[in-house]
């Protein structure tokens, strides 16, 4: 019960309940193969791993999220052994990719954007309840709010959001507008509701100060538009949550570098 009351616990629960609203709409026989698959095989591999690093088991609860969110945006036309391959890789991507105790990117979207070239993989992003009546985005609206407030990454989301629409608002007025709107319509607008709220803010990828999370949000939205009208591919969003990433890794590492350095001043004095 405790696990259930700190983030990674209450993000589990809100993403099983819009796992539960979205999939018989999107179709049980469809989703349910690759969903319960990735998230036995991602469990187990991260189960062992945790096992062999810490000499205990440990609940995977990184895994088991990092599977849930792989499924809910891969299309439920994947076969399920896609879905699988891709959570696994995400969970690995974790212990490949690290800097200073903590992984650099975020598992789901490295994961989603490499099987993109290994498999064609294609992104509905069915557990953002695009298929479901407009007022159903208020549940997902609901969760994501209560998910940003707890891990206290709200600047995040709301640059992110502000910037992306307003870059995607201002081309719609001086370019072509019917380019651009699918941006503001199902599931498009689902999809991007769903990202800043459950991968931006990702705790272990994202930043802690304010000041610092409007920055990765600023740098999320600008790449995720820039790659849209650029690059067209299913995967803009993403493109936007590595980028940020990679800035929040580099300040990081800034800031370690300057404590290595104040203190050999310290220790030369």
């Amino acid at each position: 019960m405790r696990f259930f009351r700190t983030p990674k616990g209450l993000l589990l629960i809100v993403l099983a309940v819009l796992t539960a609203v979205a999939a018989p709409v999107e179709g049980l026989r469809a989703v349910a193969p690759g969903l319960v698959a990735a998230v036995a095989a991602s469990a187990a591999i991260d189960a062992v791993i945790l096992r062999l690093r810490n000499g205990r088991w440990e609940l995977p609860s990184g895994a088991i999220l990092t599977a849930l969110i792989v499924a809910m945006v891969l299309t439920s036309h994947e076969p399920w052994f896609v879905v699988v391959l891709t959570a696994v890789a995400g969970v690995l991507s974790k212990y490949v990719f690290r800097a200073g105790g903590a992984n650099v990117f975020n598992p789901a979207a490295l994961a989603l954007v490499a099987t993109f070239y290994v498999f064609g993989t294609g992104q509905n992003w069915w557990g953002a309840l695009p298929e479901l009546p407009i007022a159903a985005i208020a549940l997902l609206i609901a969760g994501g709010a209560f998910i940003a407030d707890r891990v206290n990454k709200v600047p995040i989301v709301l640059a992110f959001l502000g910037v992306y629409y307003l870059c995607f608002a201002v081309a719609a007025f001086v370019g072509q507008p019917q380019h651009v709107a699918e941006i503001f319509r199902a599931p498009d607008l689902h999809a991007s509701l769903y990202f800043a709220f459950f991968i931006l803010t990702d705790p272990p990828t994202s930043p802690i100060r304010h000041r610092d999370q409007v920055l990765c949000g600023v740098v999320a939205a600008a790449v995720s538009y820039a790659v849209f009208e650029g690059l067209g591919v299913a995967y803009y969003l993403l493109a936007g949550a590595l980028a940020a990433n990679l800035v929040e890794a580099a300040r990081r590492w800034h800031m370690r570098r300057q404590r290595v350095v104040s203190r050999a001043v310290a220790i030369a004095h």
